[in-house]
């Protein structure tokens, strides 16, 4: 029997926290999941959801707190989808996160006794992201500009968000004028009418500059000299806007058609040394300061030397491929997105980087059996992990040392047991934290 009910309301106790961010209560041994708790929280809680083996409760108080609790720093945190865990202590998410990993691996990977060498956190966890995407959308019969509020599309309006820059605040303010003082309306994704979608934000930590893009529902934008004009006004550190037209019924954030309304077509932000042009669609990692420690750390495991041969797959536009060619023999890139390697390759000419090559297709199996045989191969696959044909090929050509680079520890730890039952064994590990007050790791 099932000892909870939908609609029914219970007393717990908080015992855990889940990958995804939510506390974990149990009733009777059955688990029930529950979001904007940490463990060591005493709750009333509202049972809103039941499944077979777990259900979902709603806080509806939280009669005794965790010491692990603090006082978020975002007004808009309890709707927002975007930090789900802002009302833990700092330390302590490092912790969860550490847990996390350490859980995956045993659980799914089935690494007996598995620990997590450390965890890398930031001295200063706000204002860390690169890139922001705003949705734009009419509610209440006003334009607004903000985030979509936890799983839905409901959007909500807000004047900042403290992981990105505080310019956004002036950027948003500035589509929003513009588009209220000359009529220009917000995209309806139930309609698929409307112009305005998105605006999206990149910065140069290293130059201090911003991209603006903003997303439209439409083949150009109206009077947009008036928007080039407020965006202008904002700063002089916004060195580019560009439109990215979309008038597909989809969700994409960007499309691959851009239109530079002023400034340049690209900004450029330094990795280890390395210079790195970035498109609106160009993959680069969101968290500069950390991914910094990530690659070092990644490169001091590849222990590479001026004799070391280096295959880096799912490259993007080549940032650990070229701080690595640094030190290496050779560099070979693979990556499935066309797009990425142009800026691989143009990367690597802009930083005179001779050593490097870059494929456009996942051809690793085929570089494999016409005898490539690399000293070193790194990896940082996307939060679906690597696929088995990949894997096979790399155990095929046998490097003396394989550096996996994850965003998600599930799929890592499935990767990391294929590899392992096929003769490699795991030496290291170390944990970023490049996403603070999310669950990610």
């Amino acid at each position: 029997m099932i000892p909870v009910e939908k609609n029914k309301e219970y007393v717990a106790c908080i015992d855990s926290v889940s990958s995804d961010g939510n506390g974990v209560a149990h009733i009777d041994g059955f688990a029930v999941f529950v979001p904007q708790t940490v463990d060591g929280d005493k709750i009333k809680m509202l049972v809103v959801k039941v499944q077979k083996n777990f259900a979902y409760g709603k806080v509806l108080e939280i009669t005794e707190p965790s010491d692990k609790r603090c006082e978020p720093m975002c007004q808009h945190y309890k709707r927002c989808g975007g930090c789900q865990i802002r009302h833990i202590k700092y330390d302590a998410q490092l912790d969860i996160k550490r847990d996390i990993v350490e859980n995956a691996m045993q659980r799914i990977g089935k690494f007996e006794n598995f620990k997590v060498d450390g965890i890398v956190g930031m001295d200063v966890p706000e204002r860390y992201r690169n890139k922001m995407v705003f949705p734009v959308g009419n509610v209440h019969g006003k334009n607004v500009c903000g985030f979509y509020a936890m799983r839905s599309h409901d959007i909500i309006p807000l004047d900042d968000c403290s992981l990105g820059d505080e310019i956004n605040r002036e950027i948003n303010d500035a589509v929003i004028d513009y588009m209220n003082e000359n009529n220009v309306s917000a995209y309806d994704e139930k309609s698929h009418k409307g112009i305005v979608r998105r605006v999206f934000t990149r910065k140069s930590f290293s130059a201090n500059e911003i991209m603006v893009v903003v997303s439209v529902n439409a083949k150009s934008l109206p009077k947009r000299e008036n928007l080039i004009s407020k965006l202008r006004k904002v700063s002089d550190r916004i060195v580019s806007i560009v439109l990215n037209i979309n008038t597909k019924r989809n969700n994409l954030v960007l499309t691959e058609e851009n239109v530079i309304l002023w400034g340049k077509d690209r900004i450029s932000d330094t990795l280890c040394g390395v210079k790195f042009d970035i498109s609106p669609q160009s993959f680069f990692q969101v968290n500069p300061v950390q991914t910094e420690k990530l690659y070092s750390k990644a490169l001091e495991y590849a222990d590479i030397d001026e004799n070391t041969s280096v295959m880096d797959i799912y490259c993007g536009i080549g940032t650990i491929s070229l701080c690595a060619a640094k030190n290496a023999k050779s560099v070979v890139g693979v990556e499935i997105v066309e797009r990425a390697i142009e800026d691989a390759k143009e990367n690597a000419v802009k930083n005179g980087i001779e050593n490097a090559i870059f494929y456009a297709e996942n051809i690793v199996p085929k570089l494999i059996e016409k005898g490539e045989r690399p000293d070193v191969v790194i990896l940082d696959p996307p939060r679906k992990g690597s696929d088995e044909s990949t894997l096979t090929a790399i155990i095929k050509a046998q490097p003396k040392r394989v550096v996996y680079v994850s965003c998600n520890p599930a799929t890592l730890a499935r990767d990391a047991r294929f590899l392992n039952d096929n003769g490699y064994t795991i030496t290291a590990t170390t944990a970023f934290d490049l996403f603070p007050h999310t669950s990610h790791v």
